[in-house]
């Protein structure tokens, strides 16, 4: 598995990935810091634009992740993909956060199990509910820093 920077070139598998519109992927991709994993097995040489996709295809892409700083913490914002890129994925901002002494959140759906596994794989704690997203409730998982105790 590969993890990479997202590029425009993407927005259409993230959309396949996240079930949401191309255009709205394409601006997560312009605002936020946006990981990819992809299956080991891509060229990474290949052309992206000989895909049926205009980019690179979800078939390629096992998942991702979106986040940003804001102050002392490090948010993310969308996460999605396989049980493996998820984990491999979530720690894209921990190892972020770690180098800034900055603390992570994750807001999780409560029927997300494969990504409250993860968080939980990392060391994020349950640091209570979320907001509600869609009529859907949340769980907000922390992980603080060691540089910031």
């Amino acid at each position: 598995m590969n993890v990479r920077d997202a590029l425009e070139a993407d927005a259409d598998a993230l959309a396949a990935i996240a079930d949401s519109p191309t255009d709205v992927m394409r601006n997560l991709v312009h605002d936020r810091t946006v990981r990819v994993a992809e299956d080991g097995t891509h060229d990474p040489n290949a052309d992206v634009s000989e895909s049926q996709y205009g980019g690179s295809d979800p078939e390629d892409l096992l998942g991702f992740v979106s986040f940003d700083a804001r102050e002392d913490t490090v948010h993310v914002t969308q996460l999605d993909g396989t049980p493996e890129a998820c984990k491999r994925l979530l720690a894209e901002p921990v190892r972020f956060a770690e180098r800034e002494g900055m603390a992570v959140e994750v807001l999780i759906a409560s029927d997300a199990d494969l990504i409250e596994d993860a968080a939980q794989e990392l060391g994020f704690d349950r640091y209570g509910p979320g907001p509600r997203f869609n009529g859907a409730s949340t769980v907000r998982f922390r992980l603080e820093s060691y540089s910031s105790h």
